[in-house]
């Protein structure tokens, strides 16, 4: 169990946590969300020891391991899979006072305390881990000196996992893997068998593989159950709450002053008068929530082409040697919304470099519309900006004759403010070099914009508003990212990359999520021939229908009971400092119900899976 109990830290005389405190119960998932700069990556150090509290303690059990990517695994002639593996520095020395001890007592000891944490299984384990992450059996045995930064994070990602600490620290662990990753890690955390903290602006992973949220807000933490989807509905139930109390009580202070502005000249009024000053100025006042600032992108409108702005037929496309994709024949026309699937090594990057016009084709022919203009982001543009110079300097390179106010209300348009402007970039957070990266890729209103993992350090907010904002963009998108929540809500077509060629996907990103998760062919067991079954009589076909309607009122009883669960946790006084055994009891309550449902649903499902089953036999 991890115990924050009442602690206080401030930077440079800023103050980060204010007598802040939550408990954290030992195996849960918790994903710690909060504003970019309130002190979420602080809290983590503090968890760590490397920072020392100015008040209160962090608590957790003595012999706890922490472990956490701190930074990429250094360049060396180790392999990858022998780098995973020393990363469990237990194993790794006990393996080999093994080969060394002589003492029958003390070898009993050790080869008992490995069989405890299955050290015999390490290798199967630190493999599997590595090619989740997207490696394969040929690149495990590589030496980490022949791959570059990101793709040594993931080894460092893949030690830590491998070693299981008893808390798990993730800082943004999806900023450098792909979807095909994302998707394995966010399966991983959920069957992880120890404590798990998080912080992610990864929507998806927020919904699925976390079970409470850590809030991080006005230098307090609060702790919600539920994922992300259900922490933002019972946050926004709350403020709302404290906005319309605070507005009464402003009604009701406006009336007290009203009466003692009045009557309080006045001999046989004056001393109502005086007890409605009392009554003013014992009341607790009541602060209504600051609204947060709107997150906004103002994507520049291009005037219309003919379709189509590109097609191509019979293309290849390659780096000098073999063709890495052949016979193209793709075709995108300007209201076209495209998001690029496919595992990593496939040739998304490249098909995307082929339609910026950074490849040449070397076989075949593309055709682009005379006029088109076309506007690219890549994760490493993010990392080309001038570090010295500032945004507005970035912008006059690009627009030297036009006026600095314009440039400023452009910067503005990106969410970069005055301040931003004239700050080097080098002092920027991650989230506002990429805004300003986005911003001179769109800079001339593109009529295709081709986005190589867009959101990599844009917080939620940010990431709602680029949803916007490519919505209401009049001009063709290509997407590749690992954010699903941000491809569902933009994306009207799929195209999966594979083998050497592209074509359409015909399923939806579920089917994909599930193809990508499903075990490969050699995992899964062989299916054993059965004569067809017989069609259900009309008793059972009742039954079937009767236990499909069952299963609907019961979810439809448990929906009903977290919506008033839901209005329950949002009431304000509930989070009174008198009120905890109280919040603890609705809050556990809340998880059952939650729990409850899953199920509840589970069943419905699996019942109308089973009845439309019996009807189309």
């Amino acid at each position: 169990m991890l115990r924050i109990s009442d602690i206080s830290f401030s930077i440079d005389g800023r103050p980060l946590f204010a007598n802040a405190s939550a408990t954290i119960p030992e195996g849960h998932k918790v994903g710690l969300v909060g504003p970019n700069g309130a002190g979420k990556t602080t809290l983590f150090r503090l968890i760590r020891g490397e920072l020392t509290l100015d008040g209160g303690e962090i608590g957790m059990p003595s012999r706890a391991r922490v472990g956490g990517v701190a930074q990429e695994v250094p360049s060396s002639s180790t392999s990858l899979l022998d780098t995973v593996l020393a990363a469990d520095e237990e194993r790794a020395s006990l393996l080999a006072e093994a080969e060394t001890a002589t003492d029958a007592h003390r070898i009993a000891e050790v080869q008992t305390r490995l069989v405890d944490i299955d050290a015999w299984s390490g290798e199967a384990r630190a493999s599997a881990i590595l090619k989740g992450l997207g490696f394969d059996m040929e690149a495990q045995k590589r030496p980490c000196s022949d791959f570059s930064g990101g793709w040594r994070m993931r080894v460092a990602l893949a030690g830590v996992l491998f070693a299981q600490p008893d808390l798990l620290l993730l800082d943004e662990p999806t900023n450098y893997l792909d979807l095909e990753g994302a998707l394995w890690l966010e399966s991983y955390l959920m069957r992880y068998p120890h404590t798990v903290i998080v912080i992610s602006h990864d929507r998806d992973l927020l919904n699925r593989a976390v079970g409470s949220i850590l809030h991080l807000e006005d230098r307090q933490l609060t702790l919600y159950q539920g994922g992300y989807d259900t922490f933002a509905r019972t946050r926004r139930l709350r403020r709302e709450a404290q906005a319309a109390q605070a507005r009464k009580q402003e009604a009701r202070r406006a009336h007290l002053q009203g009466f003692v502005d009045r009557f309080r000249a006045q001999a046989t009024k004056a001393k109502q008068a005086q007890a409605r000053v009392k009554m003013l100025e014992k009341m607790e006042p009541i602060t209504a929530p600051e609204e947060a600032a709107k997150q906004v992108f103002t994507f520049p409108a291009p005037e219309q082409l003919s379709p189509p702005i590109i097609a191509m037929e019979g293309a290849a496309v390659g780096y000098g040697g073999p063709a890495i994709l052949k016979q193209l024949n793709l075709r995108i026309d300007q209201d076209d919304r495209i998001a690029l699937l496919g595992r990593n090594g496939e040739g998304k990057s490249t098909l995307s470099k082929l339609l910026a016009d950074k490849l040449q084709v070397m076989d075949g022919k593309i055709t682009r519309s005379s006029k088109l203009r076309i506007g690219y982001f890549a994760q490493h543009q993010v990392d080309e900006l001038d570090l010295k110079e500032t945004p507005l300097t970035h912008l006059k390179r690009e627009r030297p004759d036009e006026h600095p106010a314009k440039l400023r209300a452009r910067l503005a348009g990106f969410g970069l403010g005055a301040d931003q402007a004239e700050t080097a970039v080098g002092k920027l957070s991650g989230g506002q070099k990429a805004r300003l990266s986005l911003l001179l890729a769109t800079l001339d209103a593109p009529h295709l914009l081709i986005l190589d993992e867009p959101t990599n350090h844009l917080d939620i907010e940010s990431r709602e508003a680029l949803v916007t904002a490519l919505t209401e963009y009049s001009g063709a998108v290509i997407l590749v990212s690992h954010d699903m929540h941000l491809l569902g809500l933009v994306a009207d077509r799929l195209w999966l990359v594979k083998g050497g060629a592209v074509a359409p996907y015909q399923g939806d990103l579920e089917s994909y999520r599930a193809e990508l998760l499903a075990p490969p062919p050699e995992d899964k067991p062989a299916k054993s021939a059965a004569p067809k079954a017989a069609k259900p009589s009309r008793c059972a076909m009742t039954t079937m229908k009767r236990e499909v309607r069952d299963c609907e009122a019961r979810v439809e009883k448990l929906s009903d009971m977290l919506e008033k669960l839901d209005a329950k946790l949002a009431d304000p006084k509930l989070y009174e400092p008198e009120k905890a055994r109280d919040l603890a009891i609705w809050q556990a309550k809340h998880t059952e119900a939650t729990k409850a449902m899953e199920k509840a649903e589970a069943l419905w499902m699996a019942a109308l899976e089973k009845l439309e089953t019996a009807e189309q036999d």
